[in-house]
């Protein structure tokens, strides 16, 4: 029984590229105000990839769940220079889902994500794929060139996160990367052999390896509306991502655990000294009492670490799927004019 794939055979050539094509996943929730601007942009992208690479593109759009238009404007949006696929899923299952359902959805050889809010630029994909067709690289990924503009306390807590993500990972997850990136092929095909279903696709994408290369840049404001990543949104994301991707909860919880038993082993060796050798009584109410809560509230603290990973174990045995597409349609960039027909699918 093999425990692992080849995918050797996906492998990418700059003469290859253009047969492979690029698929541009694109998550959508409330974003009708500015999804018509996005696929202007878009449109001109491909022509642009077309015209130096020979490039086929499709733009995939995953609905997750909006309760606007968005659905309604991502169906009547046009098939110029690329094909448009529209995926609706049956209810808002989050980002990471509307994520994979993108990539099983995607036609073409290599994949890029990107959101939907226009902070991802598209005038910078044309580097990102340089680096696919040109250089060789098969993970190609953005990230934030500085936080300045951000408040202290996020920086701190970000760059906590990430040290506590990678503390003893052999695959480190790159700071400050982001889901815009470019895989390739390879990198895709491996992405999709990946079963789990509390994924965290930062630290998938890093994980599979490859050649990876890092793209700084500036994420533009918003074009419209307000993010919809509440700061209680971002700590259960981190919790989220911690708890899939790491075990270093688990390792810091153990290491904390050592602390305190070493610690109560000085301390009852200095309450022995303070009884053997100038005969006084060390009081016991209040070590006690401090002892007891600084113990409970270590174990409590622990038990809900562990609930996590039994939680992700509970869910991943349950297996139950990770999306339902609800509505599926599709316009070819051949066939201009055409109305799309929809395809209604059950649980993919």
């Amino acid at each position: 029984m093999k425990l692992g794939s080849d995918v050797s055979g996906l492998s990418t050539t700059a003469g290859t590229a253009a047969a492979q094509g690029l698929s541009i996943v694109v998550p959508v929730y409330n974003e009708a105000a500015g999804l018509s601007a996005l696929h202007a942009r878009l449109i001109s992208l491909a022509q642009s990839l077309a015209k130096r690479w020979q490039l086929a593109c499709e733009v995939i759009y995953v609905d997750d769940g909006s309760q606007d238009d968005t659905l309604k404007i991502a169906r009547s949006l046009p098939a110029d220079a690329l094909d448009v696929v529209v995926v609706s899923l049956s209810r808002n299952f989050g980002k990471e889902a509307a994520l994979v359902a993108g990539l099983d959805h995607a036609r073409r050889g290599a994949v890029l994500f990107m959101d939907g809010d226009g902070q991802h630029p598209p005038s910078l994909v044309e580097r990102l794929v340089g680096h696919w067709v040109d250089d060789g690289y098969d993970v190609v990924y953005t990230a934030k060139a500085h936080r300045d503009n951000e408040p202290f306390l996020r920086r701190l807590a970000v760059h906590g996160f990430y040290a506590l993500i990678n503390w003893g990972a052999r695959q480190k997850i790159p700071e400050d990367a982001g889901d815009f990136r470019l895989l390739s092929p390879r990198a895709a095909a491996a992405l999709r052999q990946l079963p789990e279903r509390n994924r965290f696709f930062k630290g998938l994408a890093s994980w599979i390896g490859f050649r990876q290369i890092r793209v700084d840049y500036e994420p533009a404001a918003r074009a419209h509306g307000v993010t919809s990543f509440s700061p209680g949104r971002l700590i259960g994301l981190s919790i989220e991502g911690l708890t899939s991707f790491s075990v270093a909860p688990l390792r810091f919880a153990s290491l904390l655990g050592v602390l305190l038993a070493t610690f109560a082993f000085l301390f009852g060796l200095s309450i022995l000294w303070e009884v053997f050798w100038s005969g006084k009584q060390v009081p016991g109410y209040p070590s006690l009492v401090v002892g007891l809560m600084t113990i409970g509230g270590v174990q409590l603290i622990m038990i809900g670490v562990l609930g996590e990973y039994i939680g992700k174990i509970l869910s991943e045995l349950k297996a139950r799927p990770v999306y339902f597409v609800a509505e599926h349609s599709e316009k070819r960039a051949d066939a201009r004019g055409s109305e799309a027909v929809p395809e209604r699918t059950a649980a993919e």
